[in-house]
């Protein structure tokens, strides 16, 4: 595996860790797909550095677990906006 590989996969782990983001999140801000954000925290760093891939995968866990709840929020956001946006003006 190539060394700026291995730095990604640790640079990943240790962002999803401190800032319990999500695959999507992580992907985002490393301007890679969620895949390769997957592949790093699931294959490759399990070779590289065991403990911390077992972190980021619990974290990720957690996050997986939760999406059905944001989903349900960001729904809710979007329908609440765009019922405020048409209710009658008053002057």
């Amino acid at each position: 595996m190539k060394e700026y590989i291995e730095e990604r996969a640790v640079e990943i782990a240790n962002f999803i860790i401190e800032s319990n983001a999500t695959v999507r999140e992580t992907a985002k801000k490393f301007g890679i797909s969620k895949s390769t954000v997957h592949k790093d925290v699931t294959e490759r760093l399990e070779k590289i550095n065991p403990n911390l891939a077992l972190e980021a995968r619990q974290v990720l866990e957690l996050n997986k677990s939760e999406r059905h709840i944001r989903g349900g929020l960001a729904t809710k956001e979007k329908y609440m906006t765009l019922s405020k946006s048409k209710r009658p003006h008053t002057f």
